[in-house]
């Protein structure tokens, strides 16, 4: 059993501290989920526990990690540059667990990971390989260390609807416990049975955890509930107090005027008033100390992201896109053919599909067609942040390169710099996260600041690779909104359940013989 005690993690950069205190014991038949805004340090916890050297460059700890004799199998967030470029038998092979599996046991295995058994021969670099794909074969390399507990890093991204399904019978079924972080609800909603809830509240200054040995629906129906009766009495002590307030400072004074026009002649009445006016004190001093014992609003850590600005619209008869694609391929790889896509002024268009179908390489094939018109403004955000955000590069220094960028306004590189630290701090970046180097970025602040810089350059048609992959569970929600209320085109690659539901206009789905039509409700 994995136990934690006391465990306490300070950023070494600016010395925040990231989790205070925490205590928590992983148990058999635990599907425990770590849930929490971009940035709490979910994914930090994990490495720590997995492994300290991953985590030592950046974060100090305290306190106690006990494994008692576990073999943690781990999936990380992201693989490094360096592991991208290696040939994915190279990749296999660097698993000491490999060589211990026989061709049939491998082969079985690729089959239930919805591999193709040869995938373990492979020369192709393994950033080669989609989003999906890299995924489905990380989780069956650890099902060949056959580790005693599972520590999984966003074990659902990119993952198409058969795998996601698989993944949650994989965790359901799972016969060790299961620390994971994940941003898929649909995926939460179904398999977590314990809830760690990491939180930074008072402006990202003061670390808090919840643990809730209940499902993640429960666990959000109550929060909800829990929060709005604490407003709704914080609310009500707030009017009761005024209104005694009131009745007191109507008391006071009166008692205070009849002091100051009191006469000698009666120095009786003056001792009978300042024994008054000693008890009006001290009923004022009662209701001070009961208001500060009052009710507090509650302080939560909220999903903030700013919204498009409702000037960006299309009209409904502009033409977008006009796709006809004969043969779509990767390399020498034919994907699908005979691709026909209409994009009219203000459509969302969803595409999903199995992994490797091809998706991202549309998308890209769009980009291509659309990026040099002057007709349309076209913001891109691909699945691989790096494309756009270097990994030394600051967000501060991105989002005023973006500004600067844009010209017209006729700024200075200083108050472009001023301008993005603005922006960045209503999205609740400290002083200090808007200086870290991106590498030291959880994928979710990455993917808000791509979205910021999308939302400042007022573009009016998007292309987006699964945009909500990295965003919390708590964020979401948000995202779908901005996007929903977004008047321009959009055109995004998702595996997202609920995204594709609420937010798409029409979601088709990417097969070899071209774009079918996808049913919502059945996503």
């Amino acid at each position: 059993m994995l136990q934690i005690q006391h465990l306490t993690i300070t950023h070494r950069r600016d010395l925040r501290v990231l989790l205070q205190d925490f205590s928590f014991a992983l148990r058999p038949g635990d599907r425990a989920a770590l849930i929490g805004e971009e940035g709490n340090g979910k994914s930090t916890l994990l490495r720590l526990l997995y492994r300290e050297e991953l985590v030592q460059e950046y974060v100090e700890y305290s306190g106690v990690i006990l494994k008692n004799g576990e073999i943690p199998g781990y999936l990380p967030q992201e693989l490094t540059e360096e592991e991208k470029r290696l040939p994915v038998s190279a990749f296999c092979a660097a698993v000491p667990a490999f060589y211990d599996a026989s061709p049939r046991e491998l082969a079985a295995l690729a089959a239930q990971r919805g591999l193709d058994p040869a995938v373990w021969y492979d020369d192709r670099p393994l950033g080669g390989l989609s989003g999906g794909e890299k995924i489905r074969l990380q989780l069956a390399l650890l099902d060949l260390q056959r580790p005693t507990l599972l520590l999984l890093d966003e074990p659902s991204n990119d993952l198409d609807a058969d795998a996601l399904a698989a993944l949650e019978d994989y965790l359901l079924d799972s016969p060790v416990p299961v620390l994971y972080v994940s941003h898929d609800e649909t995926l939460l909603s179904r398999t977590a049975n314990v809830l760690i809830h990491l939180e930074l509240v008072r402006r990202k200054t003061e670390p808090r955890y919840t643990v809730a040995r209940q499902s993640y629906d429960a666990y959000t129906a109550q929060r909800q509930a829990s929060l709005e009766h604490q407003v709704q009495m914080a609310e009500q002590e707030e009017r009761d107090h005024r209104k005694q307030m009131e009745k007191y400072q109507q008391i006071y004074q009166r008692v205070d005027h009849e002091q100051r026009v009191i006469t000698r002649a009666n120095p009786g009445g003056g001792r009978l008033l300042k024994k008054k006016m000693k008890a009006v004190l001290s009923q004022g001093r009662r209701l001070e100390r009961e208001y500060e014992q009052r009710t507090r609003l509650p302080d939560v850590e909220e999903a903030v992201l700013a919204g498009f600005d409702p000037s960006v619209t299309l009209p409904p008869g502009k033409a977008v896109l006009e796709l006809d694609l004969p043969v779509l391929s990767a390399g020498d790889r034919e994907l699908a053919r005979n691709i026909r896509l209409r994009v009219m002024g203000g459509e969302k268009i969803g595409l999903t599909g199995a992994n490797g179908a091809g998706k991202t390489t549309l998308l890209r094939h769009i980009a291509r067609m659309l990026l040099p018109r002057r007709d349309i403004r076209v913001g891109y955000m691909p699945q691989d942040y790096t494309e756009w955000v270097e990994a030394d590069c600051t967000p501060a220094e991105y989002l005023a390169a973006c500004l600067q960028q844009q010209g017209g306004s006729g700024e200075s590189a200083h108050q472009c710099l001023t301008r993005a630290r603005t922006f960045l701090g209503s999205l609740k970046y400290t002083p200090e996260e808007m200086e870290h180097p991106a590498s030291e970025l959880s994928g979710g602040q990455k993917a808000k600041l791509l979205l910021l810089r999308l939302i400042l350059e007022k573009d009016d048609v998007l292309l987006l690779d699964e945009p909500t992959r990295n965003f919390s569970p708590l964020s979401q929600p948000v995202v779908r909104r901005v996007l929903q209320d977004f008047g321009g085109s959009m055109i995004a690659v998702s595996h997202d359940r609920r995204f594709l539901s609420e937010v798409c206009d029409t979601v088709y789905r990417l097969m070899p013989e071209g774009l079918v039509p996808a049913e919502k409700d059945l996503l």
